[in-house]
């Protein structure tokens, strides 16, 4: 069984999910709608194996719960004051709360969508249409990691040698790091020399050129897509006619009834689609297994 099996599906249906995902994300508000997100970031995140670096997504969130109330003093329901006069509010603090939720379920559905779109699928589905955009793009996204990688190797050889960033007074710890630094550039230099003669032997930008592709559209591809579709536009329909109302200034005011709740459903269900797909081939391997 492979792993991660929605990033096998074609680009269209991973674009057109994440897309939805990270839009919903960014406007829905509602405290049910930011746990259902929330969540479903971070277990899918831990399904992938993607390193979220939690020593600073958890101060980020602490830290945006906390600035909120001190800079926001709408709301109500006061709870106390600060030592500047103002307003300590309940509803600064849900506001806080809220939108630190929100920043960090963007964060994670974000590494979920670098690790699932890769840079060939971009390519594949923005080649044609602006292919100097997607090219730019996809290297920049494949520059990026391989910068940190090449940093940390020569960071490890001058090391190694008594040169380390950190090793010696405050001069000589400058001088290490420029010498690291102008590696680094050179390096980088080098390897855009090498991708432009190896894109020109390739004919990149010629005309008639033709590009290879190992994507195809199949009828897995038409269910998945069907579905995050009518999930998708049921959860935009639920939106625009306040399905998931909340409202946190000048006092909290929220809507819960049978429609919401069935807004709330489909939200659900639209962000666990990657982990059912998951669940659904473990189950489908482990019948397999059984029959053999």
């Amino acid at each position: 069984m492979q792993k991660n099996e929605f990033k096998t599906y074609h680009p269209v249906v991973n674009f057109i999910y994440f897309v939805l995902i990270i839009g919903f994300s960014c406007v829905f508000m509602h405290p049910i709608s930011l746990c259902i997100s929330l969540f479903s970031a971070l277990i899918y995140s831990s399904v992938l194996k993607v390193n979220l670096r939690i020593k600073y997504i958890l101060p980020m969130f602490i830290g945006m719960a906390i600035l909120n109330p001190i800079f926001s003093h709408g709301g109500v329901t006061i709870l106390s004051y600060l030592p500047s006069g103002n307003p300590l509010t309940l509803e600064a603090i849900i506001y806080g709360i809220a939108a630190s939720a929100m920043l960090i379920s963007i964060i994670c559905w974000f590494f979920c969508y670098n690790e699932v779109m890769t840079s060939d699928k971009f390519i594949y589905l923005f080649g044609r249409v602006i292919p100097s955009l997607s090219l730019v793009l996809s290297m920049t996204l494949r520059f990026v990691p391989r910068f940190i990688e090449q940093m940390k190797k020569i960071s490890q050889a001058q090391k190694a040698i008594g040169k380390g960033v950190g090793e010696g007074n405050y001069i000589n710890r400058i001088k290490n790091g420029i010498s690291v630094i102008s590696v680094m550039i050179t390096w980088s230099f080098e390897n855009a020399i090498d991708t432009a003669d190896s894109m020109k032997s390739r004919g990149y930008g010629t005309k008639g050129r033709t590009s290879f592709s190992i994507f195809k559209f199949d009828k897995r591809d038409i269910k998945a897509l069907t579905v995050i579709v009518i999930l998708g536009l049921y959860i935009i329909v639920g939106g625009i006619f306040d399905g998931m109302y909340v409202k946190y200034f000048p006092s909290i005011r929220y809507d819960i009834s049978v429609y919401s709740l069935s807004v709330f459903l489909a939200y659900l269900i639209f962000c666990l689609i990657p982990l059912i797909i998951e669940m659904w081939e473990v189950i489908k391997w482990k019948y397999i297994i059984s029959k053999i």
